[in-house]
């Protein structure tokens, strides 16, 4: 089966470990800003098939800690896209293991731009295009 362009949201799940961790035992911020990146990276670049880079993040809400041994899922969606940017938005959930209690931990938005080798924006396909070129499974 291929991933088609509607279904550019994506989804990780990652163990919290001791070396995520920050001196309170919690999710040091930066490493939560990576993961979401990358959540955010592969949302977008499943849309546009094609390289794409981090132009900015704006307005990253963190709303409780993250303790080491929870886990966190980070949901990743294109919210718009326009002619060479796209604005995905990125929710990252913390579930206690033992418990499965399950609460909102970060919310932000990420603006990724398509690129070409050269670095320089290129427009992004519109979802018909990509899927008229994509071969289909026999």
């Amino acid at each position: 089966m291929i991933a088609t362009p509607n279904s550019a949201a994506t989804r990780f799940i990652e163990m919290i470990f001791p070396e995520h961790a920050n001196h309170y035992g919690t999710l040091f911020g930066g490493n939560a800003l990576s993961l979401m990146g990358k959540a955010a990276f592969v949302a977008a670049t499943r849309r546009a098939r094609t390289a794409v880079v981090m132009a900015s993040s704006d307005k990253i809400d963190f709303h409780v800690p993250v303790r080491v041994g929870e886990l966190v899922e980070l949901d990743a969606r294109v919210a718009r896209v326009g002619r060479a940017s796209m604005t995905v938005e990125v929710e990252v959930t913390a579930e206690a293991l033992l418990t499965g209690e399950r609460r909102l931990a970060m919310r932000g938005s990420f603006e990724m731009v398509a690129v070409d080798a050269s670095g320089k924006p290129i427009a992004i396909p519109s979802p018909e295009l990509l899927s008229a070129n994509e071969e289909r499974p026999t």
